[in-house]
C-alpha cells in the first residue's frame, strides 16, 4: 500500500492561516497547531478525492472514445448486402421422410401378419 506523502508547504500555510483566522480568545499554541493539522488532513483527503474523481472522468471519457471507435470500425467492416434467404435443403424434409417410413413399415405389418 502506497504511504501518504507529506503535505506541500503550500498546504500547511494555508491550513495554518484557515486555523488562525478561526482562532477563539485564550486559544493556545498548541491548540492552534492541532486544528492546522486537522485542516492539512482535511486538505489532503480533498484532493485526494478531486484526483480519484479526474481518474474515474478519464477512464470514462477513454472508454467512450474507444466505443465510438469501435462503432465508427463496425459498420465499415459490414458488407450492406442484403442476407440471402435459405435454400431448403434434404434436412427439412427428414421427419415428413421418417413419419412416412415408420407408417410404411406398420402397414407393411399389419397387410402380412407374423403367423
Amino acid at each position: 500500500m502506497k504511504k501518504a506523502s507529506a503535505p506541500s508547504n503550500e498546504t500547511r500555510q494555508e491550513a495554518m492561516k484557515i486555523a488562525r483566522a478561526t482562532q477563539k480568545p485564550g486559544q493556545n499554541k498548541e491548540q492552534t497547531k492541532l486544528i492546522a493539522q486537522g485542516i492539512e488532513k482535511g486538505i489532503a483527503v480533498y484532493k485526494k478525492q478531486q484526483k480519484e474523481k479526474q481518474r474515474q472522468a478519464d477512464k470514462e471519457r477513454k472508454r467512450k472514445n474507444k466505443e465510438k471507435q469501435q462503432e465508427n470500425i463496425l459498420p465499415e467492416e459490414i458488407p450492406s448486402a442484403p442476407p440471402q434467404p435459405e435454400k431448403h435443403t434434404m434436412i427439412h424434409l427428414l421427419p415428413w421422410i421418417l413419419t412416412a417410413v415408420s407408417w410404411g413399415i406398420l402397414l407393411y405389418i399389419w397387410i402380412h401378419p407374423a403367423v
